[in-house]
């Protein structure tokens, strides 16, 4: 047994990682009756706001991938090849921080390792696809491709083993994610990011037959993904925050509700998470009907709030460096305190993208505390 200071200010002992999570967060409720009648589990707090009703606090989805890694002492190689691993660092994060979810996001070379793409691996850093030898450097090589099952024991099997994990380690306490990667993202690993930008006016035939190809590949990854018990499917889709409007609305849009209304249709629920600087597109992503959407630190919440809307989700959005890394605890509550005055009562606590590995932990629970010292109002959708 070891002691940690997790969700509350007072100090409790915690079962190992090894263990089971849910009693661990069912004692961390039980002592947090003090303060509230009835405290919610994560999954209950996360399910509330998305639904745009009242929960006790703010709930809090920090992305962690490297530094959940390091939380638990392991190499990154070893966390992204590794469900049991992933699985294991992301249980002690929730643990020692008291987050209210899991996620099996790792890096964007799942889905184009199992089609084929070369892919170099880093001792300690996420592995990265070789554009110079991208998978359809050669256009023509799409013609007729299949991709492989989901569940043909590569990448995309160990992360469906690792929602299924996940939920059998966290019960109903925690809220489980899985993750895809979206058609303009997907684009980019499989086809090259340069060539991508240049098809889309070189070659726009082209540019719809891949993406077509991206999301029906994606909806089958995510649908065993829900079927092993994910509550909501990430779609990371960074490379469309490199597009205008136009572009965004002509290509990218269409494709990325197609595979938003397939999640739907299979009991999902989406979180969208587009890094970088979507001002130009953000309207758009607000249309696309996703229970959550992630916004990065480039885009003013303000602005983003306006042109979603007042029911639409946001996450975020604090600067992973300036902010999080750099900040004080002082300085992180601070900034919060703007952001949910500007995002209004539909807001999840969480930096604009992943927390930096180097991250002080006073910092992260700052983030947490805050999350925790803050109800939710709801809305009537």
């Amino acid at each position: 047994m070891r002691s940690f200071e997790g969700r509350f200010s007072r100090r409790i002992e915690f079962m190992q990682y090894y263990g089971q999570i849910s009693d661990v967060f069912k004692m961390s409720r039980k002592m947090n009756l003090e303060r509230v009648v009835r405290a919610m589990t994560g999954r209950e707090r996360i399910l509330a706001v998305l639904g745009g009703q009242q929960a006790d606090h703010l709930p809090s989805m920090p992305i962690t991938m490297m530094f959940a890694a390091d939380v638990l002492g392991v190499k990154y190689g070893q966390y992204a090849r590794d469900y049991r691993i992933l699985v294991d660092a992301q249980v002690k994060t929730a643990e020692t921080f008291g987050f209210d979810y899991v996620s099996t996001i790792s890096d964007p070379a799942r889905e184009a390792a199992d089609y084929g793409a070369n892919v170099q691996w880093y001792e300690d850093q996420p592995p990265a696809i070789i554009e110079e030898e991208a998978l359809f450097a050669n256009k023509a090589d799409l013609v007729g491709y299949k991709a492989s099952d989901a569940l043909s024991g590569g990448r995309r099997e160990d992360r469906v083993r690792g929602v299924e994990l996940l939920r059998e380690r966290v019960g109903d306490e925690l809220f489980v994610e899985g993750w895809v990667e979206g058609p303009c993202a997907e684009g980019a690993d499989l086809r090259g990011i340069s060539r991508l930008m240049l098809d889309f006016s070189d070659d726009p035939e082209f540019v719809h037959a891949l993406f077509e190809f991206n999301v029906e590949s994606a909806i089958q990854f995510a649908a065993v993904q829900i079927k092993a018990g994910a509550d909501i499917i990430g779609v990371g889709d960074a490379a469309a925050s490199l597009v205008g409007p136009r572009i965004y609305k002509e290509f990218v849009w269409p494709w990325e509700k197609r595979l938003v209304d397939a999640i739907h249709a299979m009991g999902g629920k989406v979180r969208l998470h587009i890094c970088g600087n979507t001002r130009r597109i953000v309207d758009g992503m607000g249309t696309l009907g996703c229970e959550m959407v992630d916004i990065d630190f480039p885009v003013p919440m303000e602005e983003a709030r306006a042109k979603t809307g007042p029911g639409q989700t946001l996450a975020g959005n604090l600067n992973p460096v300036k902010d999080v890394r750099d900040g004080t605890p002082e300085t992180i509550v601070r900034a919060l305190e703007t952001l949910q005055q500007n995002a209004g009562p539909q807001w999840i606590v969480a930096a604009g993208c992943e927390i930096v590995r180097d991250t002080p932990h006073e910092n992260v629970r700052a983030m947490v505390q805050f999350a925790q010292m803050h109800a939710t109002e709801g809305i009537t959708r």
